[in-house]
């Protein structure tokens, strides 16, 4: 593992107890790491994936609209807080490596360090019900 600020090492230190599944990336959107709750979502535990380039992962999980669509990844929140720095938040259907489609629930918000410095993203995640 490549050396990250501290915001990122305790990003992930406090993703690893969380019992919601979490993504975190660096600031150009390559994934960093995903807890064990998202790899029940995702399909593939993060042991056997490790670090992902965005292109990679960007591609292998399918997200999708209402009507079966896939969707834009500049409309999805993790990619838009990347670019703008700024939280965002989305429900859309996602397409496991296994082929399961879940409806789920995204919020995004981007790791700005105390210096002001951004250092990457985190989205959060989880099952969508409709009520």
């Amino acid at each position: 593992m490549p050396a990250y600020e501290i915001e990122i090492i305790l990003t992930r230190q406090l993703a690893d107890c969380l019992s919601m599944p979490v993504f975190i990336t660096d600031t150009i959107g390559n994934l960093i790491f995903y807890n064990e709750p998202a790899e029940r979502i995702l399909g593939t535990r993060f042991e056997d994936t490790g670090e992902m380039k965005v292109e990679t992962w960007g591609t292998i999980f399918k997200q999708k609209d209402e009507e079966g669509k896939l969707l834009p990844p500049e409309t999805l929140p993790l990619v838009r807080t990347l670019r703008d720095r700024y939280p965002y938040h989305k429900t859309f259907w996602i397409e496991s490596l296994q082929g399961k489609s879940e409806k789920i629930s995204v919020t995004s918000y981007p790791i700005i360090g105390r210096a002001g410095k951004f250092v990457g993203a985190v989205a959060i995640f989880w099952e969508a019900k409709d009520l």
